[in-house]
């Protein structure tokens, strides 16, 4: 299997220089040429093994320059009982509020308590094997700029992997207290954190410039490095990421909860577009999906986009608790683009151009169509997200963290506003106690919290008996590390001081 940049159909690389690279030299994401389906006997039998044997099937449908025992030993590494604490590290619960029932995947019991682990455990095997069929010994620099979760799942798979260095840049004010501490106190040799003065939006776009910068390319390959990405722009991570929805149908299917062949809902709390484009991706293998139901916060630039066409990052950007979709500019719609245009990229590339330049786009009535027809788009604000905390607490015996809220409220909302009642997959993509102080707040009747980060987790442990994840309870004495804080012109010149080059 092949696969092309979304700008340029004429790029062609293999799965291997695909991970390697993270991103095409011309700025488009890598896509594959041809998706593989499913038919309801496959999924029957991805039904009959654990997660692990669903993830090796499909990774070695897309992987087709790896070998068996290369993938076998990627996931198996990945995804073991000691960093996920079951033999399941993405269970399915199953809820029901305001009268609504939903069926709820967990992606957060990995070592950082947040989905980004689902593929940020595998990302590192699959890139450092990459590497080897690709890049004649160059050592890896993982450039990742982060809303929150994908820094610190980044920084723990590629802690003292060989072969790699990774730096981290994140907005100042814009992850939660636990989300900066468990950066900034990162073990490993070859880690490197700092925050800009911006919000995420101008992280991912100087990462994205260093990226396609070519005297800094020049400067690295002198040093016998290369770049390579662990945000979802890079295929490595968002591949895993598909695992997911099988397994949860193939759950839901064995608990009786569907029959073979039913078609569910999905609905994700997302700001990147990764998440819910795994579904996309899925669906488009032959998962039965009825309706991708997108849920977003205030900054709502998704939601607008889908029931208008018009793609527009000229609004006010809101600095929400639910940081992780403080997003703006969603880097993996152009892959949903691409796919919807039958492989257009003369036309996504001049989308892309468009939205850099003007800061927005707008899409045909046909397009539009099409995009109405597969996704819904919801969003809710803070108060509603704490209202939504303190329903399923109170009624559903559930604690669910501020993004997981978010895509409660949107689904609930769906079903009032739709009378669809599918079954419904929504996704849980944190623990509540990384964003302990906007829980605690939703659930405490105390008008007065506790000051220190740790000290509201330990509050709400005591008000709600739900148990502190391990991960976070280690990080009250660990000593920070990283307290750097720079400009994004700073961020070219950071990432070669940081390598030591001049």
């Amino acid at each position: 299997m092949k696969y092309n940049s979304t700008t340029n159909t004429d790029v062609s690389v293999s799965a291997s220089q695909a991970i390697s690279q993270g991103i095409s030299d011309d700025g488009g994401l890598f896509v594959p040429c041809e998706i593989p389906r499913y038919s309801m006997d496959d999924i029957e039998a991805l039904a009959k093994t654990d997660y692990c044997g669903r993830a090796k099937k499909i990774l070695s449908d897309y992987l087709d320059d790896f070998t068996l025992e290369e993938i076998d030993e990627c996931v198996t590494k990945a995804y073991t009982t000691e960093k996920f604490g079951a033999s399941n590290p993405a269970p399915v619960v199953y809820k029901t509020n305001n009268g609504v029932e939903m069926n709820i995947l967990e992606l957060w019991h990995g070592p950082t308590c947040a989905f980004k682990d689902m593929a940020l455990q595998i990302l590192p095997h699959l890139l450092t094997k990459s590497l080897k069929k690709t890049a004649n010994g160059k050592e890896a620099v993982i450039l990742v700029a982060t809303s929150g979760d994908t820094g610190k799942a980044a920084l723990e798979g590629f802690k003292d992997v060989d072969g790699t260095k990774i730096i981290v840049f994140y907005p100042k004010n814009g992850v939660s207290p636990m989300q900066e501490r468990q950066m900034n106190t990162q073990l490993g040799d070859n880690v490197n954190v700092c925050s800009i003065k911006g919000n995420f939006d101008d992280a991912q776009t100087g990462v994205k410039k260093i990226f396609t910068t070519d005297d800094i390319k020049a400067a690295l390959s002198e040093n016998n490095m290369l770049f390579s990405s662990a945000n979802s722009i890079n295929w490595g991570r968002l591949l895993p990421q598909i695992v997911y929805y099988f397994s949860a149908y193939c759950d839901m299917l064995n608990d009786g909860k569907i029959k073979l062949g039913e078609k569910i809902n999905v609905c994700v709390p997302t700001g990147n577009f990764g998440n819910i484009l795994a579904s996309y991706y899925a669906m488009r293998m032959g998962l039965p999906v009825k309706k991708f139901i997108c849920a977003s916060n205030s900054n709502n630039v998704l939601t607008d986009f889908i029931r208008s066409g018009e793609y527009n990052k000229n609004r006010d950007f809101y600095t929400t608790i639910s940081p992780s979709m403080d997003i703006l500019v969603s880097s993996n719609l152009e892959r949903l683009l691409y796919h919807l245009t039958d492989c257009d990229d003369k036309k996504v590339k001049e989308w892309m151009n468009e939205l850099k330049s003007k800061g927005s786009y707008i899409v045909g009535e046909g397009l539009r169509s099409k995009i109405t027809e597969l996704f819904y788009g919801g969003f809710c604000d803070d108060e509603e997200t704490k209202n939504t905390i303190k329903s399923m607490f109170d009624e559903a015996s559930y604690l669910c963290d501020t993004h997981t809220a978010v895509a409660i409220n949107v689904y609930e909302n769906y079903v009032k506003s739709t009378g669809d009642n599918t079954p419904t997959v929504v996704v849980s993509t944190a623990s509540p106690y990384k964003f302990s102080k906007a829980v605690l707040e939703a659930v405490s009747t105390s008008e007065t919290l506790p000051e220190n980060e740790f000290d509201m987790v330990d509050a709400l442990h005591a008000l709600t008996s739900q148990p502190v994840p391990a991960p976070l309870a280690a990080l009250k004495d660990r000593k920070i590390r990283f307290n750097n804080i720079i400009s994004v012109d700073e961020m070219p010149q950071y990432v070669l001081s940081s390598l030591g080059i001049k």
